[in-house]
């Protein structure tokens, strides 16, 4: 609401410029009076794929201030608005590869006997389940990303995506930033390459009288937010003769940023997505199961690592102290983006505050292809949902689908059972 004139802006106000529209974010001025004001509740998902190394990830401890482990170290800063389970178990079906099941059927409302026809226990994924719901009131029922910087494409669609319609019917996601930015914000080609920002910059100056002080400084800082985006997607072509000298198999164009930038811009763009109300559910895959085509971390590596490879030779201690590390760096990436979403004001709360931000993996190890105390990191509260627990250690043997249960009924969902679930999770407040 405008304090100054009383008035409420829509929730779905737009700025609007030639073949362009973007949606603003969560305003005070968009507040009904007399109500406490928040953004909507979201759901979003961090998977990183071949599992992590489980004496690192683990901690001794458990409860509110429990003792980080080497892994979870990134967290700390803001572990006040996080909660690890531990102990959530997926049943693996026989007879199917591990790591192809660990990324298709992690999010699955499947329970391990319905078979889908490629022999995997595969329905709708639980974000496209709670999608149903928020999708009503959002541009895009949901958004699918990955950081996958391959082009050889030899593993087939179940190593490569983590989100599903249902049997058969795969939600892919998109791995191009350039295309992610065109689709949320129908950017065209214009004719002289104009900003997106300088199309619309007329209806924003419109837009500034009817706001306060507070709310113009919050769409100052949210325009510069989709400026920075925009600059990091032309820097994308910019180290193409760097990228040749390490002589890759297969140089996509995609690997023309680093491995950290690289995430980094797939984050930022989810958040967008997010803040401007475009959609209410969305997933990033850090980077594809199984594959072993060696990728580039800057200043974390020598050379290219082979993720999925080392999973495997872990009985060599140098191998396991790199996987360690390339474990803490995911780890570390998650961080950095929920202290993004945390930087983001709606009304009294934070867009993390208003956000289920999940980090998850479809194996535990990736040495043994283990689907048992499935690696759980939630930030954020989900508008409510729960108070942040720290470490929730859940019975042994507790289906990760009374967790998908719990969210979904508290996203909207009316539903009494999900996949193999036999209720809501215990120790955990869900309103």
């Amino acid at each position: 609401m405008n304090v100054l004139t009383g008035k409420t802006l829509p929730r779905r106000t737009f700025l609007r410029g030639c073949g362009a529209a973007l949606a603003l974010p969560y305003l005070d001025a968009m507040a009904p009076r007399r109500r406490a004001r928040s953004g909507p509740r979201r759901f979003a998902v961090f998977y990183t794929p071949n599992g992590y190394v489980q004496d690192k990830w683990l901690p001794v401890d458990a409860g509110r201030e429990f003792t980080l482990s080497p892994t979870l170290e990134p967290i700390a800063a803001l572990r006040h608005k996080m909660t690890l389970h531990t102990g959530l178990d997926r049943i693996k079906t026989p007879g199917t590869d591990g790591h192809a099941q660990a990324s298709t059927c992690y999010m699955s409302t499947a329970r391990p006997d319905e078979l889908s026809p490629a022999g995997y226990p595969l329905k709708r994924t639980i974000d496209q389940v709670v999608a149903d719901v928020t999708g009503e009131a959002t541009a895009f029922r949901s958004l699918e990303l990955s950081c996958n910087a391959y082009d050889d494409n030899r593993e087939s669609v179940y190593f490569d995506n983590i989100s599903w319609f249902g049997h058969g019917h795969v939600a892919r996601s998109m791995k191009d930033p350039r295309r992610v930015f065109r689709r949320l914000f129908a950017v065209e080609e214009h004719r002289d390459n104009a900003s997106v920002l300088d199309l619309v910059l007329a209806d924003a100056k419109d837009l500034r009288p009817q706001l306060g002080t507070r709310d113009r400084a919050k769409l100052g800082e949210y325009l510069d937010a989709v400026r920075a985006v925009e600059r990091q997607i032309e820097r994308i072509t910019g180290r193409q003769d760097e990228i040749r000298g390490l002589e890759l198999a297969t140089p996509p164009s995609r690997a023309d940023l680093p491995r950290e930038a690289y995430i980094q811009l797939m984050g930022d763009l989810l958040i967008l997505a997010l803040q401007t109300d475009l959609t209410r559910v969305a997933s990033l895959m850090v980077g594809p199961e199984r594959w072993d085509t060696p990728l580039v971390y800057e200043g974390l590596f020598d050379k290219p690592a082979r993720h999925h490879g080392w999973t495997h030779e872990q009985g060599n201690p140098e191998i396991k102290r790199e996987l360690e590390r390339l474990d803490r760096f995911q780890v570390a990436q998650f961080a950095t983006l929920a202290a993004k979403m945390d930087a983001i004001e709606e009304g009294e709360s934070t867009l993390l505050d208003n956000t289920v931000f999940l980090l998850g993996a479809g194996l535990s190890s990736g040495l043994l292809h283990q689907c048992t105390n499935l690696p759980t990191l939630i930030a954020g509260s989900g508008g409510g949902l729960f108070d942040p627990a720290g470490h929730v250690q859940h019975a042994a043997g507790t289906p990760i689908a009374n967790l998908w249960l719990s969210l979904a009924r508290g996203m909207g969902v009316a539903a009494e059972r999900i996949g193999d679930s036999t209720g809501t999770l215990t120790g955990w407040h869900i309103d």
